[in-house]
């Protein structure tokens, strides 16, 4: 395991993505759905970061923040609205890490805790994700082919991330869209294929034939952990 994570959400559904992308990348998940539960599991538990929305019931999340801060070094990323700036100003004050604004990705929510437990030593997930000659670094939001760079759309870049950190894996249409546009995004699954057909374009030698973004009919898209096999 890459280390223990304690997500605390109170909203069901968010929180089922939240484990279940962590848990993909390797992370030993917890959950709270109120804030008294994330500080009797924070102490029991002893994770390595805590996933932590500001809207809880019970306690709120500053509340949570500043009893984890004053009792441990634990690391913190909250999850909070755009409505909520001195919010977000007062946890970083109170001493979290770092905080990811709602709606997001689950992706860049992983991301962040890879950031966040890297700069705490406490990771060592590489940032920079290869399938042949195509380079991505995750941390600089950079994509790089045969060292040459190329430009895509932040859209583009989730969807590309998402396939190369889990190689061989195939991703449904909602799942890239999730991650792309966030969770609640409501859009057309045949979206995903107007960002891929671009992808391909900038990428492939022959987007007709690709070898770094396939297609897996009645599923969705994979990337092959060796590009250059069947």
């Amino acid at each position: 395991m890459n280390g223990k994570i304690l997500v605390v959400e109170d909203d069901p559904k968010m929180a089922d993505l939240l484990v279940m992308y962590l848990e993909r990348e390797g992370y030993a998940v917890l959950r709270a759905a109120d804030g008294r539960t994330a500080i009797d599991e924070a102490r029991r538990r002893r994770p390595d970061l805590v996933v932590l929305d500001l809207m809880l019931p019970e306690v709120d999340g500053l509340d949570v923040c500043r009893v984890l801060r004053a009792e441990s070094d634990v690391a913190i990323i909250l999850l909070t609205a755009r409505s909520t700036e001195s919010d977000r100003l007062l946890g970083l004050d109170l001493g979290a890490d770092d905080y990811v604004v709602k709606p997001f990705s689950p992706r860049e929510v992983v991301a962040r805790v890879r950031a966040v437990l890297r700069r705490a030593g406490r990771d060592a997930i590489d940032p920079v994700l290869r399938c042949g000659d195509l380079v991505i670094d995750t941390y600089r939001h950079e994509v790089r082919r045969k060292d040459a760079p190329v430009t895509v759309t932040p859209r583009e870049f989730a969807i590309l991330a998402a396939l190369a950190a889990a190689q061989g894996r195939t991703f449904t249409r909602t799942e890239l869209l999730e991650e792309a546009f966030g969770y609640d995004y409501e859009g057309l699954e045949r979206t995903v294929d107007v960002h891929v057909m671009n992808l391909r374009r900038k990428l492939e030698d022959d987007p007709a034939r690709p070898r770094y973004l396939r297609t897996v009919y009645g599923v969705g898209y994979r990337m092959p952990e060796d590009p250059d096999a069947p």
